[in-house]
């Protein structure tokens, strides 16, 4: 199978290169400038989409592994399967909305969403109950420019299309939430699966987040206060390891799923590359989620991800 992905040059881009090489797909690795053996594509200029339109002729799949949120890369790619790691809501439910007739897309690829994703679907329930999805990420990692600067554009937004039907700020709601690195406290972030998962279900699902420093954590609570500070978050030095963890809850029934490992980046490149696989393989003809793409048992068995389930009968 032949693979188009743009922003190979990124810390999750090139780990989605790789991965799928190891699976033994043909890639093509794409970025904004020319390279041997690289095609030049920037998704931010008409040129680029232009080029675009051309490559996603020769590919199954497509990743947009670039960080940019534009809807017309789903037309551009018309033929071929979106993979999108996109992280932000309303782009996404924009992609689902307006996807071309007939166009493959997996919505919010990676670790969240993507395995929150799936995590969330497994925990099963019935419409009116409340998820809860715990995130913490490695405050220690170093990661790519796209992913600080999203974290530090939610300071000051409201999340879109949250589950309470009311304006949620980012970053000013609290709760303590159990994971894989004990009880600790998170705060209300915008990942979308409230979006993906919850609203077609019929489910409240809410998102927290935290890092695996709890002074990095309290100042994402500091900038949510007041948001002209997200500088901070954007030059704060990286306190803390490279550990993660996610933390799917079924409040009714106490269900959990817990899923740890190293390596934000390299974790999201993995699960992206095997989605990106799984995609393909299924020839995906409509907007779909990790979840319709990949098992939680699939996931398990990717090399460096620990899932645990409590609760279930």
């Amino acid at each position: 199978m032949r693979v188009l992905v743009l922003g190979g040059r990124g810390s999750v881009g090139k780990v989605i290169v790789e991965e799928l090489r190891t699976i033994g797909h043909e890639v093509t690795p794409a970025g904004r400038s020319a390279a041997p053996g690289w095609a030049q594509v920037d998704v931010t200029t008409s040129h680029g989409m232009a080029a675009l339109r051309n490559l996603a002729h020769e590919h199954r799949v497509v990743v947009n592994a670039t960080g940019a949120e534009d809807p017309g890369i789903a037309a551009a790619v018309a033929g071929a399967i979106l993979v999108d790691i996109s992280a932000t809501a309303e782009y996404l439910d924009e992609l689902r909305r307006n996807a071309p007739v007939g166009t493959g897309i997996v919505l919010g690829a990676g670790l969240v969403p993507g395995l929150s994703t799936i995590m969330l679907t497994a925990l099963g329930g019935h419409p009116g109950d409340d998820l809860d999805l715990a995130v913490v990420l490695g405050g220690g990692e170093s990661h790519g420019t796209a992913a600080v600067a999203w974290t530090a554009n939610l300071a000051g937004r409201p999340l879109y299309g949250p589950p309470e039907g009311q304006r949620i700020m980012n970053f000013r709601e609290s709760r303590r939430l159990p994971g894989a690195f004990g009880l600790r406290r998170h705060v209300r972030a915008d990942f979308p699966d409230h979006l993906l998962v919850g609203a077609p279900r019929g489910q409240s699902v809410r998102t927290y987040l935290a890092t695996d420093s709890r002074g990095s954590t309290a100042g994402l609570a500091v900038v949510g206060r007041f948001p002209r500070l997200r500088g901070l978050v954007q030059h704060a030095p990286h306190l803390g390891g490279n550990g993660w963890s996610l933390t799917a809850l079924h409040r009714e029934s106490g269900r959990t799923i817990t899923a740890r490992g190293r390596g934000q980046s390299r974790t999201t490149g993995v699960i992206t590359a095997h989605m990106a696989h799984a995609a393909g393989r299924l020839r995906v003809d409509r907007p779909v989620t990790a979840a319709d793409v990949l098992t939680l048992d699939e996931v398990q068995r990717i090399a460096g991800n620990h899932i645990e389930k409590r609760g279930f009968q």
